[in-house]
């Protein structure tokens, strides 16, 4: 195990892997991806290697999952059946991504990885997050509501094809056939992701509402199961490597498991767009904080032209603000939704109740009549 890895702790630090932590959990429990395209960049910003914050995330990410699952199982959202067949392809393109992670750190070093997990992070962000956070308006415009779930395009031709002895039904998919052809890319996608950033639910999520058909509570619910089995396979390969730093994962694991608790409540009172908007909102503020970084990698790197360290330093201190207000923003939001949607339930419940008083008021008069 290199000791240069990992970065030493005090107090400050701890604390704010703490608060970081719960953060993530909050968003993890509310969206299902997992949190840590919020976890992995925080970290990097306090100075640990790109390969080491992925690593250890994927540590901290299956116990949370786990958590998670079991809490919005209870809730009807959560489709085991398919979480842990996607699950199971994940975890190849985990052992294929982490081979690849430590094949760029050991030609480039740990700039090389914090470079790659930028730039990943940068056109994925962009990419989902637009497409996200578009759907989330049109579906905030139009009024559709979950009960009102329409199967999309793509989704119904995946379901008309039938391929003989590789077909299975799914709770999610109302019981309809599909074709393991078809899970298995996502699945895969899902894993090489994850262990390239240490974010699976940005494939996961979306390939399970678009591809497949999954409602969006229910996909992003299942995308726990997947991130269950992808984080505990993925640890394991990178903690044979020594690039676990169980430091971080217990701290951060920590403040997760007490937002976890407060997202996955959320999602029973807040409608499904806003379960869109939110992961939309928080892609897109993660992208312009890596985006910001990146001259500073490349520079590192001698890939362009050498900036100065007074630039460098304004950069890095730019992308860290622009981080804090991602956290504040998804966590603010997931709050306010969660208020709202309580008391839209605490008035919709008191006023049936009273639609019932009244009803039986006028039978007792009826009777009497």
């Amino acid at each position: 195990m290199d000791a240069l890895n990992f970065i030493e702790l005090n107090s400050t630090t701890v604390a704010l892997l703490f608060i970081v932590g719960f953060v993530g959990g909050m968003v993890s429990g509310f969206i299902g991806s997992g949190g840590a395209f919020v976890l992995t960049p925080a970290m990097m910003s306090l100075g640990v290697p790109g390969i080491v914050a992925v690593a250890s995330n994927m540590a901290h990410k299956f116990p949370k999952a786990l958590v998670g699952s079991i809490k919005r199982h209870k809730y009807g959202q959560v489709d085991i059946k398919l979480g842990i067949v996607m699950g199971i392809f994940a975890e190849v393109g985990v052992f294929v991504g982490k081979n690849f992670m430590t094949s760029i750190r050991d030609a480039f070093g740990n700039v090389g990885t914090d470079l790659y997990v930028s730039i990943v992070f940068v056109i994925v962000l962009a990419v989902v997050g637009l497409f996200v956070f578009r759907d989330a308006q049109r579906m905030r415009k139009s009024g559709v509501s979950d009960e009102e779930h329409k199967v999309p395009c793509l989704a119904q031709w995946v379901r008309s094809v039938n391929i003989p002895g590789t077909m299975m039904s799914f709770k999610s998919l109302d019981n309809n056939r599909i074709s393991l052809l078809f899970i298995a890319p996502l699945g895969f996608a899902t894993g090489l992701l994850a262990a390239s950033i240490a974010v699976g639910g940005f494939i996961g999520v979306p390939a399970m509402i678009y591809v497949l058909g999954v409602r969006a509570i229910q996909a992003t619910a299942t995308e726990l199961v997947v991130a269950f089995v992808m984080g505990l396979g993925g640890s394991l390969f990178y903690a044979w490597d020594g690039l676990v730093d169980i430091r971080l994962s217990m701290i951060i694991l920590a403040g997760s498991l007490f937002g976890i608790q407060i997202g996955a409540i959320g999602t029973t009172y807040v409608k499904e767009h806003m379960v869109k908007f939110v992961m939309g909102m928080i892609m897109l503020i993660v992208l312009l904080s890596r985006l910001i970084k990146l001259p500073v990698y490349l520079s590192d790197m001698d890939m362009i032209e050498p900036i100065s360290a007074n630039l460098s330093g304004i950069l890095t201190t730019l992308s860290q603000i622009t981080l804090v207000l991602a956290l504040l923003a998804g966590s603010g939001a997931i709050i306010v939704a969660l208020i709202k949607g309580m008391i839209e339930h605490r008035n919709d419940t008191q006023r049936q109740v009273e639609e019932r008083v009244e009803q039986k008021g006028f039978a007792v008069s009826a009777a009497d009549a």
